[in-house]
């Protein structure tokens, strides 16, 4: 059940990774601009090495014959549901690289209405909810370290390129 679960969550970001090359092409077809950032591999990195990380320690620990339980399996289906909300909210907008789109008005709908960076927030909680789900209870420990690093970084740097925007849209 573990390695089914994990080749889902695998697929999934394979998938969105996917939509998100689409989305960039679409953007840059319209005058869009990648802001590049050393810090994007770093990111990419962290969350290869998680895939990898939670597989093996539940491998290690003999965890793949125990029992799911079942509250990290409900929280890691609503997480899934709030991580599905944010990409739609933003649409052909939502990318996992910072994207400039000269003109647009920023997204205010969804949980962008109450949250500045939701999907962050998402992934941040899937970095303790996916291990624990897998009882790798070293990543979940290390993980969220790491993302909170990662986000001190990439979260400024998408907040002023934000207001770079939404100077352009006064």
């Amino acid at each position: 059940m573990y390695v089914l679960l994990w080749l889902v969550i695998v697929l999934q970001r394979v998938i969105e990774l996917i939509y998100a090359k689409r989305n960039e092409s679409r953007m840059k077809e319209q005058g869009a601009k990648v802001i590049q950032e050393d810090l994007y591999v770093w990111i990419v990195r962290t969350h290869i090495a998680f895939l990898l990380a939670i597989l093996l320690e539940a491998y290690i620990s003999h965890h793949f014959s125990a029992t799911i339980q079942q509250v990290w399996l409900v929280l890691f289906i609503f997480l899934q549901a709030i991580r599905m909300w944010c990409i739609r909210s933003l649409g052909q907008y939502w990318n996992t690289k910072i994207i400039v789109l000269p003109g647009i008005q920023l997204v205010k709908r969804g949980p962008y209405k109450w949250v500045r960076h939701p999907n962050y927030l998402v992934v941040g909680l899937e970095f303790m909810i996916i291990p624990l789900l897998f009882k790798a209870y070293i990543s979940a420990c290390i993980f969220p370290v790491l993302h909170l690093a990662l986000m001190s970084i990439r979260i400024p740097m998408e907040e002023r390129t934000l207001q770079a925007l939404t100077k352009e849209n006064d």
